[in-house]
């Protein structure tokens, strides 16, 4: 994981104030205000947690539906202050618009609705290890999700997409790397068999997205799910209908483990 420590963000901005405490620039209670006002910052509206960042080593992620573009641009701006990096899920192009405008170097992923700040890493620099797969075309939305969140958690991210049970001779032609994998996010709606069958074949950890892409009795998802919460074959986790950002953040945790 791209985690934001001593070197970077909010880690560094506590370094200098112990420094400064250490150097007697600052008083102990000076330092000891500082260090408070960092753990979160009341906009009125919303509460940037700042501190996540060092519990979790990710920082705070906005979920875009259903807030106004100017309070988007508020958290986001609070979030840039003590991080490198910032991700805005279930957005449009329309508030992409509004934000470039104030932030500079974003980048919008059209198929996910993700609004995100590239790393400042080089590729060769990212870990291997994470394989996101799609059972069709239709899915690609919630894995795009899933490999931006992942790959902002500092992961070289191979994507293998249109791969469906409908043809299994499609998936067993990426055989070798999915083996290569410590983790598979495997995103698929229908009937969601997908997972399963990618489990089958790999000692890696996977895990099923249902999506709610399919027919009627598809059921916006849930007959997917069940499908993936009722496999036979073991080592495989689920997350919640549609919810790609999940489960990439979740590959870029156990990735960070395997290291």
């Amino acid at each position: 994981m791209h985690q934001e420590n001593t070197k970077t963000g909010i880690g560094k901005i506590i370094e200098n104030i112990l420094k400064n405490y250490r150097s007697g620039a600052k008083s102990g209670e000076q330092c000891v205000s500082e260090i408070k006002n960092l753990y979160f910052e009341d906009l009125g509206h919303t509460k940037p947690d700042h501190h996540r960042s060092l519990r979790r080593g990710f920082p705070e992620v906005i979920y875009g539906s259903g807030k106004k573009p100017a309070h988007i641009l508020e958290i986001a701006q609070s979030i840039l202050k003590y991080s490198e990096i910032l991700l805005i899920t279930r957005t449009d192009q329309s508030v992409y618009n509004y934000l470039e405008k104030y932030l500079e170097g974003i980048k919008f992923n059209e198929d996910a609705g993700l609004i995100y700040t590239p790393l400042k890493i080089p590729e060769t620099k990212l870990y291997p290890g994470i394989t996101v797969v799609c059972a069709g075309t239709t899915d690609i939305p919630v894995a795009e999700e899933a490999a931006v969140t992942a790959y902002l958690m500092g992961n070289k991210v191979k994507k293998i997409y249109d791969v469906g049970v409908a043809g299994l001779h499609r998936l067993l032609n990426y055989g070798k790397d999915l083996q290569k994998s410590n983790v598979i996010v495997a995103v698929a709606g229908m009937e969601g068999a997908l997972p399963s069958v990618v489990s089958s074949m790999v000692d890696s950890v996977v895990i099923g997205v249902p999506t709610s892409v399919g027919y009627g009795a598809s059921l916006s998802g849930l007959s997917p799910l069940l499908t993936m919460l009722n496999s036979c074959s073991p080592g495989i986790l689920v997350s919640n209908i549609d919810n790609g950002f999940g489960a990439g953040y979740c590959a870029g945790v156990i990735n960070k483990k395997c290291r």
